[in-house]
Order: structure tokens, then C-alpha cells, then sequence
């Protein structure tokens, strides 16, 4: 079957998947399936002064990044809002950025805000690079990536075949992705997202860095208890033909508790879906989406 493509949505433009969704997921969670993500905006760093100048923005550790070694960072507004959520690695001369396209003309106007008299030059490299989700099992940010020269897709494509690795669509990574409990930003934030409630901590936001925008909140929530709403993973009543949309409403004994992010049917565990509840509703609590009925998996504690 050929390439069914995404209408709509932050992936609008991408391959949906080939005609067969779970055997592209099973190819990817065995490492032998691979993925064009050029839908993605793919953006560059450069000069001296590139890794501190960004370091002192994200809330990862950037300082001390080996270079090759990829990792996930958020940069984040005054009051510790998710403002920008990057996928990046540093070759030793360049910082190399994928993020969602949506998000990417905001991101290098505020970076190139940023610079003052410091060495650092912000390209936006789309229109001359994508990144390929390549073959190899799921890491913890959703990799293995690569940047490709796009007049080189098609070679790489072809290498790929020879060797037998299964393109794959975005069906397939958002299924894994959320069966995984990783965020992803405008499909499972809302405009008062902090890191605390997505599972950020420890892994996207280092908790002993210097200084960077939003940090109070972080370090605040973190030292004085718990956030107000939780990341949880969704258990969706198999029998239902229609998944809920994104953002529907999830209640609890006929009350609002939270909204629905994410969903996919993954080839293992059927429909399932990332959704930001009330930290207080208790774990074991079924919910109710338009008459769809879930259950938790924990991703953020409770308590």
C-alpha cells in the first residue's frame, strides 16, 4: 500500500503510515524500523560561545554535553511555563536543533533576541536539512535521529531498503512515544504547563544547574510538594470505534479533572492516550472521556 499521509495537526505533511500500522510498530520497537521526520524544523547554533550561551537558557545541562551525545531540553517563559520543547546534539562545532515546526520561527526570533555580543550565529537549516528517526530501539528522547542533506533522502532511503529496515510512520513513533509517558508540546501542554507535572524532571530539567529562566517555579514546586495536575498514561476502553479528541474533557463523577493529550492504538495495548489530570484524583479511579472509559497508569506520583 502506498503512503498515507497526516491532513491535519502538527505532523500535517508526514507519512501517517503504509497500509499496515502495527507491523511498522513492531518493526520499530525490534530496532529495524526507521522514519522521515522532514516535516520538522531543523535549526543551527554556531560559534565559540554556542554551548554556554544556550546552556544558560535550557533547563538541561548543556555545558558538560559530550559532543555526538543527543539529549532533550525545554526552554520555558518567566513563570516556568513550557515555552519550547528541542531535540538537539553538538558535532563540536555546531548545535543541531529538531523541534516542531509550529514552535520554530518563535524560537529563533527569541534566540536571535538573545545573542547581545556573543559568538553565536542561528540559522534556520530546514529547507537544507531533515532529521530521520533511524533504525534502532526507542532511546529515552525517542531517537536514534540523524540529519540528512535532503538531496540526499532518497539515497538513504535506498541504503535503508537494501538492508531490509522498515520505513515506518508517525502512527507508529506517537504510538511508542506515548506507551513510553514522554510529552510532547502543544499536543500535551496547555499554556500553564510547568516540567514538574509532564515527568520532565531529572531527565529534560537538571535539578542542580545554574540559573535559568523559569527555574524558581521548578525549584519551588519541587522543594514544597507536588504540582497540581499529573502526566498519567490512559488505559481506553477497547470496544469503541472513534478515539476521544484531542483535548476532550475527562471526568470523574461527573466532574472536569483534566483533558486528553495524546492518543494513539498501539499494536500491544489498544487505544491508550497521555492526558494532564488533577494531582488529587486518586490512581486507582476510573475516568470517564465523552462516555470512553480509562483507566491510569501513573507516570507522575501522586504523592
Amino acid at each position: 500500500m502506498s503512503a498515507v499521509l497526516v491532513d491535519s495537526g502538527l505532523d500535517v505533511g508526514a507519512i501517517w503510515h503504509f497500509g499496515e500500522p502495527n507491523q511498522e510498530q513492531r518493526a520499530l520497537a525490534a530496532g529495524n524500523g526507521w522514519a522521515d521526520l522532514s516535516h520538522r524544523a531543523v535549526i543551527t547554533i554556531s560559534g565559540k560561545d554556542r554551548i554556554k550561551w544556550l546552556n544558560d537558557m535550557m533547563t538541561q545541562e548543556l555545558a558538560t554535553l559530550p559532543a555526538g551525545q543527543w539529549t532533550q531540553t525545554l526552554l520555558l517563559d518567566a513563570q516556568g511555563h513550557v515555552e519550547q520543547q528541542l531535540f538537539l546534539v553538538d558535532d563540536g562545532e555546531t548545535i543541531w536543533i529538531h523541534t516542531e515546526s509550529a514552535k520554530a520561527e518563535e524560537l529563533i526570533t527569541y534566540l536571535n533576541k538573545m545573542k547581545f555580543m556573543l559568538e553565536v550565529d542561528v540559522q534556520d537549516r530546514t529547507e537544507q536539512f531533515a532529521v530521520l528517526r533511524t533504525p534502532g530501539r526507542p532511546d529515552s528522547i525517542g531517537g536514534p535521529y540523524r540529519f540528512v542533506p535532503r538531496s540526499e533522502l532518497s539515497d538513504v532511503a535506498a541504503a535503508y531498503a537494501k538492508a531490509g529496515h522498515v520505513q515506518v510512520g508517525t502512527w507508529a513513533l506517537e504510538a511508542e512515544r506515548i506507551a513510553a509517558g514522554r510529552a510532547r508540546i502543544l499536543l500535551d501542554t496547555d499554556y500553564k504547563s510547568i516540567p514538574n507535572e509532564l515527568g520532565f524532571l531529572h531527565t529534560t530539567v537538571h535539578m542542580n544547574k545554574g540559573c535559568y529562566r523559569g527555574q524558581e517555579t521548578v525549584a519551588k514546586v519541587f522543594n514544597l510538594g507536588h504540582p497540581p495536575r499529573r502526566l498519567v498514561l490512559l488505559h481506553l476502553d477497547g470496544s469503541m470505534v472513534h478515539m476521544p479528541e484531542h483535548g476532550a474533557k475527562i471526568a470523574l463523577e461527573g466532574k472536569e479533572i483534566g483533558f486528553i493529550g495524546s492518543m494513539a492504538r498501539h499494536y500491544e495495548l489498544g487505544p491508550i492516550a497521555l492526558a494532564l489530570i488533577k494531582r488529587t484524583v486518586p490512581v486507582t479511579a476510573t475516568l470517564d472521556i465523552d462516555g470512553v472509559h480509562a483507566t491510569q497508569e501513573v507516570l507522575v506520583p501522586a504523592e
